[in-house]
């Protein structure tokens, strides 16, 4: 014959229920964390990436860096990243001004931070972020018109 104390009943379950919670909530934490991290990643490749097409299809530098710009900026606002922070640097394999030489090769590295979500200020200087930088390269050909 056994004897169960009858003030412990369901104790196991509810025990269970608040470990489960103790240890999901970090856990969900993290992976959203991860994939925001991700998501901000993949916004800076495809930025970097659109931002030297349009560098190179433009008809004059002035309107190149105009045109990368903007391509950046939307293709980040595609990703959901659209709070303007991206820092887009452009340069040259044959110097300024001749960025679209025959066989020059345009060179457009992009940063931008991607901010934790849910991350409380405090923890001092603005929210927890993390950094995320791209480089892309885009030769403008051998064997087009100088512009």
């Amino acid at each position: 014959m056994s004897h169960v104390n009858e003030d412990e009943d369901g104790s196991a379950l509810i025990e269970f229920v608040w470990l489960a919670i103790l240890l999901m909530v970090p856990l969900l934490y993290i992976l959203i964390s991860v994939f925001d991290v991700q998501r901000g990643a993949f916004a800076v490749s495809s930025a970097s990436r659109s931002a030297g097409r349009a560098m190179v299809l433009a008809d004059s530098e002035a309107e190149g860096r105009r045109s990368a710009r903007a391509a950046a900026e939307l293709a980040m606002a595609d990703q959901g990243i659209d709070d303007g922070k991206i820092n887009l640097d452009i340069s040259c394999s044959f110097g300024p001004g001749r960025c679209l030489e025959p066989g020059s090769v345009v060179t457009v590295v992009l940063r931008s931070q991607v901010k934790l979500p849910l991350a409380p200020a405090i923890l001092g200087g603005g929210a927890p972020s993390f950094r995320v930088e791209s480089v892309h390269r885009v030769p403008y050909g051998t064997y087009r018109e100088a512009r």
